[in-house]
């Protein structure tokens, strides 16, 4: 990873930061892109302390302008992006039912148009230099459902179909587009169910643990590498067998 830059949206906690580290240890330079700007900035000083160069930019990944204004932000300082980490996401649960139109629209675009807009505003320069690394993160959700998540699954789905046909349409240019598949990861998400929920869910679970964000953030570092440069179109479930 030396010398390359990455953009990491929703960098600033969770899965996003265990990446940031990650990527940052492996010697890539790392760029955080996100609205919480108080946490943003701890995880940009817990990755120059890891000995890498690190820039916080406030980021809306729903919002062309603010994708744009990003992009350009890490360009003019590094003069390239190598990898796009497509990891904002949030979550607005409801049945169907009960479900607005407008926690419907919150969630797809986040995340799904958040990784439409990052993604087309990278490529230019990732044509230009004839490499990179995309590397979304979907969620078993999209893979098998969730009641309550109907919002959610469809968001992680679209982005599997869009990971699927973006790698075919760049792969003549030594660029790369995969997926990580998350199951139940040791987040705030996970933090806030009941234990008699988390007992449930962890029945499920053939290695009877939840995930660790450094799981995640190990195979995304592989798909960024040139171990994984023959590897694209793929989405790999992180998810200790939930969804085999």
């Amino acid at each position: 990873m030396e010398g390359k830059v990455a953009l990491i949206t929703g960098g600033a906690r969770g899965i996003g930061r265990a990446i940031a580290l990650r990527l940052a240890r492996d010697g890539a330079r790392i760029a955080i892109g996100d609205l919480l700007r108080e946490e943003g900035l701890n995880t940009q000083k817990e990755v120059e302390e890891a000995g890498s160069e690190a820039m916080f930019i406030a980021l809306d990944v729903s919002d062309e302008a603010s994708v744009k204004d990003a992009v350009a932000q890490v360009e003019s300082r590094w003069g390239h992006i190598d990898i796009l980490a497509n990891n904002a996401g949030i979550t607005r649960d409801r049945l169907l039912l009960r479900l607005s139109e407008q926690d419907w629209d919150a969630v797809l675009d986040v995340n799904l148009k958040g990784a439409y807009l990052c993604s087309r505003a990278v490529l230019p320069l990732m044509l230009r230099q004839r490499w990179g690394r995309i590397v979304g993160t979907a969620s078993v959700v999209g893979l098998a459902g969730n009641p309550g998540q109907t919002n959610y699954a469809a968001s992680k789905a679209g982005l599997i179909g869009f990971t699927k046909a973006l790698a075919r349409e760049v792969a003549t240019r030594n660029i790369t587009v995969n997926a990580v598949a998350p199951g139940y990861i040791e987040t705030q998400m996970v933090q806030t169910l009941s234990e008699k929920v988390q007992e449930a869910i962890l029945g499920q679970i053939p290695m009877g643990r939840f995930g660790t964000p450094e799981d995640v953030a190990g195979v995304v570092a592989f798909l960024c590498s040139e171990e994984a440069s023959y590897i694209t179109g793929h989405v790999i479930n992180v998810d200790g067998g939930m969804v085999m």
